[in-house]
């Protein structure tokens, strides 16, 4: 409420900048990213690998039904952190983009252009009455005739391409674990410990399959692949 009082009420519509140029309903916007599960994306030149933090609100709720990591198109992916039902939404739209392209073009839509369209959408979202923001963030990942490529989307619409990245509440610590042991020429498999060796500084606990969500794109292949509990168990145990 305090932040409230500062705006003096011009958080109550999209449109309406404050007199020192914020758009507060952004800004809260972002804060729901900040509150959300951890997700990362690192991007080498064998390929690249998506991971989530996974929690189960309830024993009672099937296991995957609610998913961080989506497949977009068979050579993309997207991690997701924030308001998910906000992210299944613009997951579809990206779906939708991706068919568009091959229809219209008759090649995979490369992953650059699939981010900034999102971005766009996004972008839209903050300047028209009547809507809010997406109270969700993206780590975009994918290969295609440019290589290996990793972007982000914020909910101001803004688009970043990175060679490693995380989202979410603890991506602080999963950033400096990721600066620290980057390199482009690492493998895959070394990409994927380093993931879940980042995801170790936020997950409570004993790391498993129980609590981390994986995906891989391989250069080689350039074919989107949902990693199975058991295979990254076997990841898991690899890292040690």
């Amino acid at each position: 409420m305090a932040f409230v009082g500062r705006g003096r009420g011009y958080d109550r519509a999209i449109t309406v900048f404050s007199p020192d140029g914020k758009l507060f309903q952004v800004q809260y916007a972002q804060e729901a990213v900040k509150r959300g599960y951890t997700a990362l994306g690192v991007k080498v030149n064998s390929g690249v690998v998506l991971a989530a933090e996974r929690r189960s609100p309830s024993k009672l709720v099937e296991d995957g039904s609610v998913e961080k990591i989506f497949q977009v198109d068979d050579h993309i992916g997207a991690g997701a952190s924030g308001l998910i039902a906000d992210a299944r939404v613009l997951i579809d739209r990206a779906r939708i983009e991706a068919q568009v392209n091959r229809m219209r073009y008759d090649e995979p839509i490369p992953v650059e252009t699939l981010s900034r369209s999102i971005g766009d959408i996004k972008q839209m979202y903050t300047q028209h009455g009547g809507v809010r923001p997406f109270g969700t963030r993206f780590l975009i990942g994918g290969v295609d005739t440019n290589g290996p490529q990793l972007y982000e989307t914020d909910p101001s619409g803004v688009v970043a391409a990175y060679k490693a990245h995380a989202i979410g509440g603890g991506a602080t610590g999963a950033i400096e674990v990721l600066e620290s042991r980057y390199e482009e020429d690492a493998s895959l498999d070394d990409a994927i410990s380093l993931a879940l060796d980042a995801l170790k500084t936020v997950i409570e606990g004993k790391l498993g399959s129980d609590k981390v969500e994986m995906a891989i794109i391989p250069a080689e292949t350039e074919e989107f692949e949902k990693l199975s509990k058991d295979k990254v168990d076997e990841y898991i145990k690899k890292a040690g």
